[in-house]
């Protein structure tokens, strides 16, 4: 096929250029820093309290906070207000509609609008309702672990990320 017999949509899907990110050893060594550190700390106080601190989606968030710190889906009110949003959703679809496919993607959709909505999103914590349903959660959920798990994620991270002095996190609260 000729170039201008291939549809517009198929020519996108070739991309352009190169992936831009770097390779850079002081990123690099943050990330497992604070990465390590904060999940410790979550299976730390999951034993010593026996209660769950750690959910899966928490990893996918110390890739965001300690390697993307300075994106906009790293700041704290996404880190926190992103898990909270999808956490609720997650638990208000599964108490009306039970754990059903239709009512796992209908979590995920909700919880992607509001996160938009509200300029909480978090990609991460577009796991949680599907977590959250999946597991049958209860309302305790949304405090422990998800709100006090996000916010041990934040304090980690603005004690790693300002370590640095080339970092300033956040960069943005509101």
């Amino acid at each position: 096929m000729t170039q201008s017999k291939v549809p517009a949509y198929l020519i996108k899907l070739r991309g352009k250029g190169k992936s831009p990110l770097k390779v850079n050893t002081k990123d690099i060594l943050t990330g497992f820093i604070g990465g390590t550190i904060t999940i410790f700390i979550l299976s730390l106080l999951a034993i010593s309290t026996s209660s769950p601190w750690l959910i899966a989606s928490f990893g996918a968030s110390c890739v965001l906070a300690f390697s993307l710190w300075n994106s906009p889906l790293s700041q704290p009110r996404n880190i926190i207000g992103g898990h909270f949003i999808s956490t609720l959703v997650g638990i208000m679809v599964y108490h009306v509609f039970g754990n059903e496919p239709w009512s796992l993607a209908l979590g995920v959709g909700l919880a992607i609008s509001l996160m938009m909505l509200t300029k909480t999103t978090h990609p991460p914590a577009g796991a949680d309702p599907i977590i959250v349903i999946i597991g049958s959660h209860t309302w305790e959920y949304l405090f422990t672990p998800v709100l006090s798990g996000s916010i041990v994620i934040v304090l980690v991270a603005l004690l790693i990320n300002n370590l640095r002095s080339d970092r300033n996190y956040p960069v943005f609260w509101v």
